[in-house]
């Protein structure tokens, strides 16, 4: 065999992109996946001159000249996207050929969650410390200079009161998110009749639409509809989206719900039954609707608090569907309302 034969023997039988680096710096050796992240790799050039980062290079001198393992990181730009890689750098030395052997992780994934989970701590922080300083500062000008004046005292504490019941709601939809996701990979099993659950649901809410100056109403499917489905979760699934149609329209939002069999759902693969929310609300601006299932996305944080929204309700709604096998399709047109679809399989 080789030397060439035995270097690319090598590479060939790692599973990540590998490159294999000789002792003058050149590449000597890239296996299919290396080839595939830098097409240069396959070339046989100077290192320095296909993985042009000066950090990845310095890394292979000293792995050369110390003979100990190094570690590093390569970012690969794909065009609005940046991949990045931990590189493992390890000198290699037989009576035919020594370098550095150079296997490239992809963790941009991993990178990717981390940074979602630090946001997702500062975002419950600030969402709990703002009422949390409220309430402590009340309960200092009722402990000094209203400790005596009845009537501040009947204002700071309902506005104490208001401020807890944020807390408690922000709690619960973070517990009912952390059992969402628990569950995220057992689909339910048991049929539940899907006009029952949408009927309490109307139900419940009736009394928030007569408040709002608004009507709720029903197109039933013709026959009944029976889903594999949680009813806990799915009544919290209409009950979102049909309290966000009468919160969030203006004053008078008439909200419909209607049934929807689609043949084959292209993103489901296949038969599905839609259900639709529609209000003729003020519509929603583009630009926000790929990320109201955000954790803690708000169009407009100030109008949410105040209509009692944490942030979380569209994205609890998202993580059931998607326990449940099925998306959220929304649909928005400014100054004419909005359309929120629960699209679900049928089997």
């Amino acid at each position: 065999m080789t030397q060439d034969s035995a270097v690319q023997s090598i590479v060939d039988a790692i599973p990540l992109p590998s490159v294999f680096v000789g002792s003058d710096l050149r590449i000597e050796g890239a296996n299919a996946r290396a080839v595939a992240l830098n097409a240069q790799a396959a070339e046989n050039r100077p290192f320095v001159l296909v993985f042009r980062q000066p950090a990845l290079s310095a890394s292979i001198e000293v792995c050369l000249n110390s003979k100990t393992p190094q570690k590093t990181v390569y970012r690969h730009d794909e065009g609005s996207n940046a991949v990045r890689y931990d590189v493992t750098l390890t000198h290699i030395q037989n009576p035919a050929f020594q370098g550095v052997l150079l296997c490239f992780t992809d963790v941009t994934h991993l990178r990717t969650a981390d940074q979602m989970r630090r946001d997702f701590v500062a975002n419950v922080s600030h969402e709990l410390r703002s009422p949390l300083t409220a309430i402590l500062g009340f309960i200092e000008t009722l402990q000094g200079p209203a400790r005596d004046d009845s009537a501040a005292r009947d204002r700071f504490l309902s506005t104490m009161a208001a401020e807890a019941e944020r807390m408690n709601r922000l709690v619960g939809d973070l517990l009912s998110l952390s059992r969402v996701e628990e569950e995220a990979r057992r689909r339910p099993a048991s049929q539940e009749d899907m006009d029952k659950l949408i009927r309490s649901v109307i139900g419940n809410l009736q009394t928030l639409a007569d408040e709002n100056g608004g009507t709720i109403a029903y197109e039933p499917a013709k026959s009944p509809i029976m889903l594999r489905a949680d009813p806990d979760q799915m009544r919290q699934v209409f009950s979102n989206l049909i309290e966000n149609a009468l919160k969030y329209g203006e004053n008078g939002t008439d909200v419909h719900i209607s049934v929807r069999n689609i043949p084959r759902d292209s993103s489901l693969k296949g038969p599905a039954v839609a259900f639709d929310i529609s209000d003729n609300g003020p519509g929603i601006d583009p630009i926000h609707i790929p990320r109201l299932t955000e954790r803690f996305y708000r169009i407009d944080s100030h109008r949410s608090r105040e209509k009692g929204g944490t942030g979380l309700g569209l994205a609890i709604v998202k993580h059931i569907l998607n326990r449940h096998r099925g998306r959220l399709v929304i649909k928005s047109t400014q100054g004419q309302g909005s359309i929120f679809s629960a699209v679900l399989l049928r089997d």
